[in-house]
């Protein structure tokens, strides 16, 4: 006999996508402008419901995929929040998810969306619970990033070690010792140096770097630990 649920309460499902960039120096989110109430013109982060024929994984890639046209980018699933009167209208269950995007790849802001990229420290307040779900991002990216070379989706596919150092000061608020650091992540043997420079930053300039993910994936079959 077939289940009858009528008589439980049904709620609205939605995505919220914590979308993190990274401009040589500081990690910046993704932010948008909300152009409806509750909260008109408030700064929010990028969601929208699930669709009955759709996944929660797959809404939040078709969300994604309308702000910045981008696909195959680095997402994952961080957290449900469930608070009864988490937003003023309906109950309404969010999954969030966070996204790693290079912030100077060839790519094209939906307009609608008033999209605006910010420093993280800077950002401003956002609505709703938007605030505990990017403190929530913030600590699962730095957790990924000191155990996979997550980080390498920040940056361009050719960098510097300088690059690379700020990179991971920016995602874990810190400065390290440029020696120390470089020594580390030479002693991993998961980088290819390139024969070119950057010439911007000296007369000498500094050679470019490349992550080799084959390397990698090989290394880690042979029970090769990533740790920054």
């Amino acid at each position: 006999m077939k289940q009858d649920y009528s008589q439980y309460p049904r709620h609205l499902v939605a995505v919220d996508c914590i979308i993190f960039g990274f401009d040589g120096e500081h990690l910046k989110i993704l932010l948008v402008k909300r152009n409806f109430e509750p909260q008109l013109g408030e700064w929010s982060l990028m969601g929208g419901f699930v669709g009955s024929e759709e996944t929660a994984d797959e809404a939040a890639k078709r969300v994604l995929n309308t702000l910045t046209g981008l696909s195959n980018i680095y997402m994952e699933q961080l957290n449900s929040y469930t608070e009864i009167n988490r937003e003023p209208t309906a109950r309404i269950i969010s999954i969030s998810y966070y996204a790693l995007i290079h912030i100077e790849k060839d790519f094209q802001l939906n307009e609608n969306y008033s999209a605006q990229w910010f420093e993280l420290q800077n950002a401003p307040n956002l609505i709703f619970d938007h605030n505990e779900m990017v403190k929530d991002a913030v600590l699962r990216l730095r957790r990924r990033a000191s155990t996979r070379p997550i980080g390498f989706e920040l940056l361009p596919e050719k960098f510097t070690m300088k690059d690379l150092q700020n990179l991971y000061e920016a995602i874990f608020s810190e400065t390290f010792d440029k020696r120390n650091f470089t020594s580390k992540i030479n002693g991993m043997d998961i980088l290819v140096k390139t024969d070119e420079k950057d010439m911007t930053s000296s007369k000498k300039g500094s050679f470019l770097y490349r992550f080799d993910e084959k390397k990698y994936n090989k290394k880690i079959s042979q029970g090769f630990m990533f740790k920054m």
